[in-house]
């Protein structure tokens, strides 16, 4: 049946991280198919307004008795019929015995209705739905309907789906016993998918709104051209995207090319301003080196932490890409991790909290924040998030191009370069490839940002060695006292962990690729962001910039736990474009940014002065 199968977008972003195992039709006289470990029934969910959903649901078949009920709700597919057993990820509870639900939302693959992509909820005491609504009446559904259930509903998910169970705790059924949201959102505008602090994350509109809602079925968008950063630079403005390509296929797109502000269509769909007192037991998890959806999960952690009087709200992060927890997670691209930090999560974390909440049987989890630290590589547990403890130090970028502690420098003292929109710096190695399924991808926040160090128009600074290791635990922040020649201008803060030569063995040159990617003298990037200067005033309301005036870009970094340790030293880079994982700024302020005619791209002359500073919280 259409509609069954995850497509090839699914099996990178389900919540699992991989595919569901499947069997394939074989010839005769070839080994036996696995045999299925689970039952499969599909059924059409009805929702609250008659709309139903396409919904499969597995039992296992060596398990008796009432079992509880793991739901996964998503726009990328449902297991096929062929499917054996749950997805690989899930090895750690699967003894534990659960009915696997997988829904499609609404107007995806055979679900009845329209795909929106709208995090916006319905005003209390409204009969309209939501996401909200759907993940209440299908619970309310399966509980009532699903044989053999212990009443107990969990919901679980990576990226879309890690959204579809956050948003449930706005309306929570009362069959809802836990919840663990993974790489989930709660603001567009701000971050995520979609922007960064109102800066478009451009090639994520056609890479992944274009498969989610051009059509059902996921295809991929066709560049027609290897480069994406050439096919980019010469699309020119981005309203020619939707002009020349998508033509209102993509609401999304369209949606965010008629509303750059933070406006109120926006600020509807900041859906964590629905959440109450935190009732159920919930345990989000965050990558460090998310490249999709680094802020959602701590933005969704720290609102419920504001009222959890049961201490039941809690947070788990690591050295993760999106996703990557789901699996061993031993390396970060070419970067090798020790360890299995991501199957030590699913089995020592994950597991046992489903386990309690679900099963009732093992400890109650008294976790509060667990991290698998960076530069130690090691395990750490907090008390509460922020960690207690660590105390802010400013690291000054100098003009003469080191990092200091000591002291800003000489008042008045600048370093400049020139940006231009007609060559942008690159967010990772030419030739760029599409997002998926792109290994490049998945990583590129990892990469080693000597492949930029040496451009004009990016400036970098530089600490002596560490005489000492130095923890930073906390968030990071980077205030820029800079100015443009232009109107308007972007501003690009990388915080950079740069290893040490002779960091391990020098690997044979002999041997085609080793010696590139040997750590020695590596460039890993722990922080960066990017802050737009028509917004530097106000999200709300557009401002140009006054040419050539000094003034305070804070650039936010986000929550980290990374040790730079002895004999490495820190690195902070500066440029003005990251192309075309961000879109061009044209330099030159016009009302609506995405509407920018050609003429309005110009080189503009940037000024980093004294003053300027990253924050860092350290750890004693």
């Amino acid at each position: 049946m259409l509609g069954r199968a995850l497509t090839g977008l699914a099996l990178l972003l389900a919540s699992a991280g991989a595919a569901s195992l499947a069997t394939a039709r074989v010839p005769q006289g070839a080994p036996a198919a696995p045999q299925a470990r689970y039952s499969y029934e599909e059924v059409m969910v009805p929702m609250r307004d008659g709309t139903r959903l396409q919904t499969v649901i597995r039992r296992p078949l060596d398990k008796q008795g009432p079992l509880p009920i793991l739901l996964q709700r998503s726009p990328y597919g449902v297991p096929p019929e062929s499917a054996v057993g749950p997805e690989r990820s899930l090895e750690f509870m699967e003894p534990d015995g659960y009915i696997l639900v997988n829904q499609n939302m609404r107007g995806r693959f055979e679900s009845e209705g329209q795909f929106t992509m709208s995090m916006a909820l319905q005003p209390k005491g409204s009969k309209g739905v939501d996401e909200a609504t759907d993940a209440y009446d299908t619970i309310d559904w399966l509980v009532k309907n699903v044989p053999a259930n212990n009443g107990r509903v969990g919901m679980m998910g990576v990226s879309y789906p890690g959204y579809a169970a956050a948003v449930a705790l706005a309306r929570p059924h009362p069959a809802l016993k836990a919840v663990s949201p993974q790489a989930a959102w709660n603001d567009w505008w701000i971050n995520d998918d979609l922007h960064r602090y109102g800066a478009m994350r451009l090639s994520y509109a056609t890479d992944w709104l274009y498969p989610l809602q051009n059509n059902k079925g996921g295809e991929s968008f066709d560049y027609g051209a290897y480069d994406t950063y050439e096919w980019f630079l010469k699309l020119g403005p981005i309203e020619n995207l939707d002009k020349l390509y998508f033509k209102g296929t993509v609401p999304r797109l369209t949606q965010m090319i008629e509303h750059p502000d933070y406006d109120r269509f926006w600020k509807d769909q900041h859906w964590t301003d629905r959440l109450g007192r935190s009732s159920v037991p919930t345990l989000h998890v965050a990558g460090f080196w998310d490249q999709e959806d680094p802020l959602g999960s701590w933005k969704i952690y720290e609102k419920m932490e504001a009222d959890d009087p049961a201490n039941n709200n809690m947070i788990v992060a690591g050295p993760w890409a999106h996703g990557s927890w789901r699996q061993a997670a031993s390396d970060m691209g070419h970067f090798p991790i020790p360890g299995t930090s991501g199957t030590d999560f699913r089995r020592d974390i994950e597991a046992p909290f489903f386990r309690y909440w679900l099963h009732g049987k093992g400890a109650k989890p008294t976790l509060e924040a667990r991290m698998f630290q960076s530069g130690s590589w090691t395990w750490k547990s907090y008390a509460k998030w922020p960690a207690p403890g660590a105390t802010p130090k400013a690291l000054y970028l100098r003009a003469d191009g080191t990092l200091s502690f000591a002291d800003a420098g000489s008042a008045g003292q600048c370093r400049d370069f020139v940006s231009d929109p007609a060559n942008p710096v690159p967010f990772r190695q030419r030739p760029i490839s599409p997002t998926y399924p792109s290994l490049e991808w998945r990583w590129w926040e990892a990469a080693d940002q000597r492949f930029v160090e040496n451009r004009p128009d990016v400036l970098s600074w530089t600490s002596a060695p560490l005489e000492r290791d130095l923890t930073v635990t906390g968030e990071v922040a980077a205030t820029l006292m800079a100015s443009s020649s232009g109107t308007d201008s972007d501003m690009v803060v990388k915080l950079i962990d740069v290893y040490p030569d002779d960091a391990e063995p020098v690997p044979s040159p002999a041997q085609m690729g080793n010696y590139a990617r040997s750590l020695n003298g590596y460039r890993l990037p722990i922080a960066m962001e990017v802050r737009r200067g028509r917004w530097l005033d106000s999200y709300e309301t557009a401002k140009p910039l006054v040419p050539d005036q000094v003034r305070a870009w804070n650039v936010p970094l986000r929550d980290h736990d990374h040790v730079f340790k002895a004999g490495h030293r820190i690195m902070v880079q500066v440029q003005s474009s990251w192309f075309p994982v961000i879109d061009r700024n044209p330099q030159k302020f016009v009302p609506n940014i995405y509407k920018a005619t050609p003429a309005d791209f110009v080189k503009a002359t940037q000024r980093v002065c004294t003053g300027s500073k990253v924050t860092l919280p350290i750890m004693p």
